[in-house]
């Protein structure tokens, strides 16, 4: 089931990404016309052509899910990596996340030295962590 609704927004987004291709081509074809206003071809079918080739060079960023993708940089892309406990967070200490040594506080208890936490949010340059219900205390 899932894969149809996800099928479905991308068929969505297709739509969406084409609706001004669609309302330009309708009042360069059929309004402007109807009200007596005559446009080249030539013209119409470059005002179509640039309009397409937007939506080529973007159509794999918004139907790939460009739009839904968490940030990869700054302190947004920490959130729900997971860290190791090098000193115990009593609830304050040290994880090491990528090489990379935090100050950290776990926001639900104590978590012990080579524990792994996960990252809830970042408060400058502490990182707020929860244990994970997974791992057996030690």
């Amino acid at each position: 089931m899932a894969g149809r609704s996800g099928m479905s927004g991308r068929i969505l987004k297709f739509i969406a990404l084409t609706a001004d291709e669609i309302v330009v081509a309708v009042v360069l074809l059929v309004v402007l016309p109807a009200a007596g206003i005559g446009v080249p071809p030539p013209i119409t079918g470059l005002i179509l052509g640039v309009l397409l080739i937007k939506d080529i060079l973007i159509a794999s960023y918004v139907l790939g899910g460009g739009l839904e993708k968490k940030p990869s940089t700054g302190t947004e892309a920490l959130i729900g990596r997971k860290a190791r406990v090098v000193e115990d967070l009593t609830p304050e200490g040290i994880v090491k996340l990528d090489g990379e040594l935090w100050r950290a506080e776990c926001v639900n208890g104590i978590a012990k030295a080579g524990e792994t936490v996960r990252v809830v949010k970042v408060g400058g340059t502490k990182l707020l962590v929860e244990r994970l219900e997974t791992e057996e205390p030690r």
